[in-house]
C-alpha cells in the first residue's frame, strides 16, 4: 500500500532524559518511546562544512532522527509544504513518516546525526530524485 503523508505528521518528540551529576542518559527502547520497532541504526559524522545529507524520501520507512552531538537542520517536504526543524539536543528526536522528502543541512562542527529506522536497508524503498518524489506524491489518492 502506498503511503503519502504531510509534514504535519512529522513531529519533534522528547525522549526520556535521566539526569545524573556524572552525566545524563537518554534511553530509547522498542515499545516505550518510539512509534515503531527499530530494525536499523546508523549515524552520520565528520560531515564537511556546507555539505548536505539525505536528499531522498522513503515509501514505507519510518525514522527517528536525533542530534546525538552538535546540531543540524532537517528540511522536511511533503511535495506541497516545507518545514525546517533545528535539532540540537540529544533528548529530542524528529519522527519522520513515509512519503516525506528530507534533507539534512547546516551541520555544526563535530555533529553526530543518529538515525533509528523501522526497517533494514532496502534500495527499493528509496525515492532519490525530487521529480520522482513529486510524481509519487501527485499520483497518490491523498496527493
Amino acid at each position: 500500500m502506498k503511503f503519502v503523508s504531510n509534514i504535519h505528521s512529522c513531529n519533534v518528540i522528547e525522549l526520556t532524559k535521566i539526569h545524573n551529576p556524572a552525566g545524563n542518559i537518554t534511553i530509547v527502547q522498542n515499545g516505550e518511546n518510539e512509534f515503531f520497532n527499530t530494525k536499523r541504526v546508523y549515524y552520520l559524522y565528520d560531515v564537511p562544512g556546507g555539505s548536505e545529507r539525505g536528499g531522498h524520501a522513503h515509501k514505507g520507512l519510518y525514522q527517528l532522527i536525533i542530534a546525538a552531538s552538535g546540531s543540524f537542520d532537517v528540511i522536511i517536504d511533503d511535495g506541497r509544504n516545507k518545514k525546517i526543524v533545528h535539532l540540537n539536543r540529544p533528548y529530542y528526536g524528529l519522527y519522520i513518516v513515509p512519503g516525506i522528502w528530507r534533507e539534512i543541512v547546516n551541520f555544526s562542527s563535530g555533529a553526530i546525526c543518529l538515525v533509528l529506522a523501522s526497517e533494514k536497508y532496502s534500495e527499493s524503498d528509496y525515492i532519490r530524485e525530487y521529480t520522482d518524489f513529486k510524481n509519487y506524491v501527485n499520483s497518490s489518492p491523498n496527493g
